[in-house]
């Protein structure tokens, strides 16, 4: 039986520049906060909410200490500062309890699982540097890149991931037409999990489609996403040897953020950190 051979629409010019690339952390973290005489409920928890954000920064500032062992002094003084100055991007709050404290009166306690964004000025300056980029104990970073800058009708197009460290990864492309694909995994490639170092190509090996110039042309885009542990659930359903993406646009990145983190808890309660990191390829199509 021949193999399915899905045809793409799309031309690729490649922007050397992503539209956008970005570092961060995801970790979980408790608040708390309690009523006293100079809170409202509404304020208490807003409190609590204040405190879970910072603790999620304090844990991913430590964790990234940790699980980094970067040698270049100043590059790991950049990164941390980066880290210090972090914004905190609220994925879900897992959970939120009012209790009553002996000696403080009614409390509430929030959990919630968070994205710590470090300064992007400060990451994009380290990216630059190569001894940070490729290092192995730097950060996780993914980038996404295309064979050729340019293709005419009924050329194959290759598109190419590389991490600094074990990743899994999420490869996704939008067409001119707004509908979105899952390129990776796909219903023949199951497997998302790459090591560091190596350069992967999509399509290859257990896939059963060709990406291949052809009509309407317009802006396309292949987005990835990548963590140090597995990845949050998308909405999809099979399109051939790929799939189609059922999710609003909208929510592919949150849902995809939802990755599994381990069971691991330290003396703050904040859970064991994923690394995440997300690029964009900007293309545009023609003939």
């Amino acid at each position: 039986m021949k193999s399915p051979i899905l045809f793409f629409v799309l031309m690729f010019l490649v922007l050397f520049t992503p539209a956008y690339a970005a570092q961060s952390t995801i970790t979980e973290a408790d608040g708390n906060a309690c009523m006293g005489d100079d809170k409202s409920r509404k304020q208490t928890e807003q409190a609590a909410l204040a405190d879970a954000k910072k603790r999620a920064v304090e844990f991913a500032s430590t964790y990234i200490k940790s699980e980094t062992q970067i040698k270049d002094f100043a590059l790991e003084k950049d990164l941390l500062s980066a880290y210090a100055n972090a914004e905190v991007k609220i994925i879900q709050e897992l959970d939120k309890s009012w209790y009553k404290d002996p000696s403080s009166g009614d409390c509430c306690k929030i959990r919630i699982k968070a994205e710590i964004i470090p300064d992007i000025k400060a990451m994009e300056a380290l990216s630059k540097n190569t001894r940070f980029s490729d290092d192995p104990s730097a950060p996780l970073q993914v980038k996404a890149w295309t064979d050729k800058k340019a293709y005419t009708a009924g050329e194959k197009i290759k598109v190419y991931i590389r991490g600094n460290k074990p990743f899994y990864a999420r490869v996704l492309y939008k067409d001119a037409g707004g509908d979105t694909l899952q390129l990776l995994p796909n219903p023949y490639r199951a497997e998302n999990y790459f090591n560091g170092g190596g350069i992967y190509e999509i399509p290859a090996g257990n896939d059963k489609f060709d990406l291949e110039v052809s009509p309407p042309f317009g802006a396309e885009n292949v987005m990835v996403y990548a963590s140090s542990t597995p990845l949050g659930e998308i909405n999809v359903e099979t399109r051939g040897a790929v799939y189609q993406v059922k999710t609003q646009t909208g929510d592919i990145g949150m849902k995809t953020r939802g990755v599994k983190l381990a069971e691991k808890t330290d003396s703050k309660g904040a859970s064991a950190a994923s690394e995440f990191f997300e690029d964009e390829v900007v293309v545009k199509t023609g003939r």
